[in-house]
């Protein structure tokens, strides 16, 4: 294992031992009031719910476009991670519809299962692109399962009455903290880095914005942290297809991948 890989491994454990540190974290019922709670349209919680169509949009956006690369050069690994990812966001888009017009603790679940394939497919995006093929093709189906497995394990902690989110938190909050680090230990040209950075940015904005919900709404009156959160966030992804498209070439030459990063 070099240098760099043993950094990514240390900060994943170090990240899991804090988190599961500490007892179970249950599902915080304040959670679901969100500030937003306008009928439009007659969809309850209005905002929330028409603000996933940037979900929606992108993720079938990274799709059909993935679809066409595939009709080019085939499928590769790195191109079905791309696939899964944008995939998660769609159906993201459409959980979190199902979740805003009617929160609560079971609906939550269609929202938070797709997010969990998004993260875990663009982690491994991430380490075929700029660590290595193989251990991203190899990580996918673990990953993937983890993920889902998290959602499944705090939907059931709720209803068993001792609620654990430590696991989903991981799942959500690793590849964010792995993702700088990637960029900063194994650098990439421009036309990969600038998007992602822009991704990273965004989400973390997001994250902000939804916990400031309320005084977004107070300040604007018109406009909620949360739905502003799922419109940055949904732009973070547009960033990622239009890398994809600017590199497009790249990712349909066969001998693409065969040089030091390895290939699947």
């Amino acid at each position: 294992m070099t240098r760099k890989n043993t950094i990514l491994a240390a900060v994943t454990l170090i990240v899991i031992s804090i988190v599961f540190a500490r007892g179970p974290i249950p599902q915080d019922p304040s959670y679901h009031l969100f500030a937003d709670q306008r009928t439009i349209f007659g969809i309850p919680n209005g905002m929330n719910v028409l603000s996933n169509i940037g979900f929606i949009f992108t993720g079938a956006w990274g799709m059909v476009f993935i679809f066409l690369l595939l009709k080019q050069g085939g499928m590769t690994a790195l191109l079905l991670e791309y696939l899964l990812f944008f995939f998660g966001v769609f159906l993201s888009g459409m959980g979190s519809c199902v979740y805003h017009y009617q929160p609560d603790n079971i609906s939550l679940v269609w929202d938070r299962l797709p997010m969990s394939m998004a993260f875990m497919a663009f982690l491994c995006s991430m380490i075929s692109e700029r660590i290595d093929r193989r251990a991203g093709a190899m990580l996918l189906a673990p990953l993937l399962a983890t993920g889902a497995f998290s959602v499944a394990y705090w939907a059931w902690s709720e209803s068993a009455g001792r609620g654990d989110l430590r696991l989903y938190a991981v799942v959500q909050f690793l590849p964010l903290i792995l993702l700088p680090l990637i960029l900063i230990l194994f650098k990439a040209a421009r036309s990969y880095s600038i998007p992602v950075w822009s991704l990273a940015v965004m989400y973390v904005l997001s994250k902000i914005l939804e916990h400031f919900d309320q005084s977004v709404y107070a300040v604007t009156g018109f406009v909620s942290g949360h739905t502003l959160k799922h419109v940055l966030a949904a732009a973070g992804t547009g960033c990622i297809v239009i890398m994809l498209y600017n590199r497009k070439a790249e990712l349909t030459d066969p001998h693409h991948g065969h040089g030091p990063q390895g290939a699947v």
